[in-house]
């Protein structure tokens, strides 16, 4: 099973040549872990997005995630794949994808977070740690109060999403987080691999 970094770069699929021109600066630059969303788009294409990521992390050593669809990320043989609220149950996603498959699930209160890890969660995703506007429909932020309350309560790493910068890093490091989870901050940043470098550095 690959390793967990520390930051986790997210890119959508419906983003085409541009995002995959930001998920190939943001591997360059270092980033361990790109998870591959998708919003509005086929099957296919996501197929074909999530392929053409896995191609470009694999030779770096970084570790490609699927969210949602842990068929995608077996198809394309991705590393893992981060399971969202609505999603196939992390306990059925296990025995589909077998003990080498990372497994994510996303919590926002400690209940949660232990039932998740009971399932078979390797890591959890958690937030929104502050306001963002990259997805609509979220809950209020958490802040780093709420993510430290499920740092505490379970035994697997952490990882803060939501609103994160690099100058918000050391409280959510500092509240237990083991890592963070960022969209906008490289894949909408004029130079993505610069940005990854200083998230890079922001997490030590």
């Amino acid at each position: 099973m690959r390793p967990l970094g520390g930051l986790h770069v997210l890119t959508d699929a419906a983003g085409g040549p541009h995002a995959l021109a930001a998920v190939a600066a943001a591997v360059a630059a270092g980033a361990p872990v790109v998870q591959v969303r998708a919003k509005g788009c086929t099957d296919r294409v996501l197929h074909g997005f999530a392929r053409a990521v896995v191609e470009l992390c694999r030779p770096a050593g970084t570790t490609c995630l699927v969210n949602d669809r842990v068929d995608v990320a077996l198809a394309v043989g991705a590393d893992g794949t981060h399971l969202g609220e609505h999603d196939l149950p992390l306990a059925a996603a296990r025995r589909v994808a077998g003990p080498g498959h990372l497994l994510g699930g996303t919590a926002r209160d400690p209940e949660r977070a232990r039932l998740l890890v009971d399932e078979g969660a390797d890591y959890l995703g958690v937030g929104p740690a502050f306001a963002t506007t990259t997805k609509t429909g979220l809950p209020d932020p958490i802040g780093p109060a709420g993510v430290a309350a499920v740092a505490r309560a379970v035994p697997v790493p952490v990882v803060a999403i939501g609103g994160v910068t690099a100058a918000r890093v050391a409280e959510l490091l500092a509240a237990g987080a083991a890592g963070v989870a960022v969209v906008g901050a490289v894949s909408a940043a004029a130079d993505p691999g610069a940005a990854t470098r200083e998230l890079l550095g922001a997490l030590g």
